[in-house]
């Protein structure tokens, strides 16, 4: 894939954007003006690595949950098998480029010995509490060449100053650790999630804090800079960052895709999505998903690791829609990768490189109806040539324009990729493709969105896939430009028919699916599962609702009906379930009660429950 040199970005923008307004461009031929905002370096080293991992591993990892409460025991911490350059491996032949390892997460627990706490691997079993997991995962990256971040979460359900002011310093102290003590770092990660009930020290108590104004970000945000200058800084909606959260985990971003956002106020899901095409910083998005449905490991999730055909369709929704790919690979409690991840992340990477391996466009003939100035620095040619610095472009009054590709013979394709020439701005709007078949023109559109043909924006990258057709031409118009475009690359691919990994999992489990159970609502809030048959209950599993927050049951308890009673059988909250609407397991002691009742404490949205499916386990 294309690499743009970054001294030739420096020098570009170093003659251009003191005198450039958004959306300007030069005058007459020559270098195209800048259109504001760009990229800064960094950023375009990020977007350029296209694909990096997740690592999640803390004490959730034992306890067989998505998010601690604070007060685990660091005992738990003991995996028998740990092994670093294992995970730096798989991620390295899953196509990752660099590793982000969380290395704190909501439960406070640090998977380094710091000096500013007690919650820590050094009072961990593990290596007799002198491990740390942060240096064995930095320098396994390193072996392997692979680039290396941390995750340090702003919320800490384990600390007993988290809401007030002296908790800021704890977490800068912790920052500075993690930043001066594991080499470069590329990016720092942060996370959405902040403030609710938790531990603390043992107060047991809901704290709320205002996730813009209690971290004080700005500050914060220059200790990084000063301290790891080269790398990105994550954002949510109430942070602007270098880069930014897509809204969702769900592995997906939006069709249309602007990398630039508004420097101020607080983004909605359709800004993070979507971007901003008059936002005036830049800040991309970043895909974040896990394999699994879940981010750390839970062994029930073993039967549904993500699928080559899902994580290609990861792909072309992310690193196709100008974002890069972040994908967690969980650890499991032996301290290793799971094979089955590891497989499908191998298949994944192989199926990237085969689909991408042979451009078709490269043998092509190529016509342009616009050049800047007649100039052959601007030539189409340039889009086919493989070298990142240079680009077809059109004069400055031409924001309407067309690449023909005339094939020696009949081609077979079924999968279009064009990168604009970002180091000077994000400028298409919108495009169209025909191919001449049998002597007619075809449109193609993107058949991985619903409504429209889905060809708007293009930015770093944008991949286009349609079912096969054979054609002697291809054109790509651009029916829509902030200013005239930039082109550095058009490329044509035929991808094959994907082959799935077999993988089994066994279980001794029976589980039971609402289709066989006997569900109805004693009230808005109040699900009633009458369980047939007779073996003992161990498990309820609860699905929420895929395509709205509306009735998603985010914290509740299960009740049992046995000869004495109602029992409670369990209570809590479905962590992250909005974010990552994915089936909550819950677990209890075999129970003979053929009644259940799950009773909804808190709703994300609305005033009734509702479920995609629910699931009862059974010895």
């Amino acid at each position: 894939m294309n690499r743009i040199p970054l001294c030739s970005i420096v020098l570009l923008l170093s003659s251009f954007v003191a005198s450039a307004k958004p959306g300007h461009t030069s005058t007459g031929a020559g270098v195209p003006a800048p259109c504001l905002p760009v990229p800064t370096v960094q950023q375009l080293a990020l977007q350029d690595m296209e694909m990096y991992a997740f690592i999640h591993y803390s004490l959730n990892t034992y306890t067989d949950q998505e998010w601690g409460f604070g007060n685990e025991s660091p005992e738990l911490f003991d995996p028998a098998d740990l092994d670093c350059r294992q995970w730096a491996r798989v991620c390295k032949q899953s196509g990752m480029r660099g590793v982000i390892l969380t290395a704190k997460h909501h439960c406070g627990f640090c998977l380094w010995p710091s000096a500013y706490t007690e919650y820590s691997v050094k009072n961990a079993p593990w290596k007799q509490g002198r491990g740390d997991v942060v240096r064995e995962m930095a320098e396994a990256c390193r072996r392997e060449g692979l680039k290396f971040a941390v995750y340090l979460s702003p919320w800490d359900r384990n600390y007993p100053e988290y809401g007030r002011e002296a908790y800021i310093t704890y977490f800068r102290n912790q920052l500075r650790e993690l930043l001066t003590q594991y080499g470069d770092m590329f990016e720092v990660w942060f996370d959405g999630a902040n403030g609710g009930d938790g531990w603390y020290g043992g107060a047991n108590e809901t704290r709320r804090i205002d996730d813009k104004s209690y971290y004080q970000w700005a500050d914060t945000y220059r200790l990084i800079r000063e301290l790891q200058p080269n790398c990105v800084i994550w954002g949510d909606n109430a942070n602007r960052g270098d880069i930014r959260w897509v809204g969702t985990e769900a592995g997906n971003v939006g069709e249309t895709n602007w990398s630039p956002m508004p420097s101020q106020g607080k983004a909605d899901y359709g800004m993070l999505h979507f971007g901003v095409e008059q936002g005036d910083v830049w800040c991309p998005g970043e895909t974040n998903t896990s394999i699994r449905p879940g981010w750390f490991y839970h062994e029930t999730e073993d039967a549904h690791v993500k699928s080559v055909e899902k994580l290609m369709d990861t792909y072309y929704k992310s690193v196709g829609r100008n974002s890069t790919l972040l994908l967690n690979f969980p650890v499991m409690p032996n301290g290793r990768i799971s094979p089955v991840d590891s497989l499908h992340g191998l298949q994944f990477a192989r199926m990237v490189e085969t689909v991408f391996r042979h451009d078709l466009a490269r043998g092509a003939k190529i016509a342009a109806s616009n050049v800047r100035g007649g100039d052959k620095r601007y030539a189409p040619r340039h889009v086919l040539d493989g070298r990142p610095g240079t680009y077809w472009a059109t004069d400055d009054d031409v924001t309407e324009a067309s690449l023909t590709l005339t094939f020696k013979r009949p081609t077979r394709f079924n999968r279009f990729l064009a990168e604009e020439y970002i180091a000077l701005g994000q400028r298409v709007r919108s495009f169209t493709l025909e191919a001449l078949v049998d002597g007619r023109w075809v449109p193609l559109k993107d058949e991985l969105v619903e409504h429209g043909n889905g060809l708007t924006t293009i930015g770093h990258r944008r991949i286009i896939c349609f079912p096969t057709v054979e054609a002697t031409q291809l054109r790509f118009t651009i029916t829509s430009a902030r200013a005239c475009p930039l082109i550095s690359r058009v490329g044509l691919f035929l991808a094959p028919d994907i082959e799935h990994p077999s993988v089994s999992a066994g279980g001794k489990s029976e589980a039971k699916r609402s289709s066989l159970l006997n569900i109805f609502f004693a009230s808005p809030r109040q699900m009633l599962i009458e369980c047939p048959g007779t073996k003992p209950i161990q498990g309820f599993r609860y699905l929420p609702p895929q395509k709205s927050h509306r009735g998603v049951v985010t914290h509740y308890s299960l009740w049992g009906l046995e000869s004495n009673g109602w029992k409670k059988l369990a209570s809590g909250e479905f962590s992250n379930i909005v974010n990552n609407p994915i089936w909550q397991s819950l677990r209890f002691p075999a129970t003979s009660a053929h009644l259940l009742r799950l009773d909804a404490e808190q709703l994300a949205e609305g005033e009734r429950m509702e479920y995609e499916d629910v699931e009862v386990v059974m010895e």
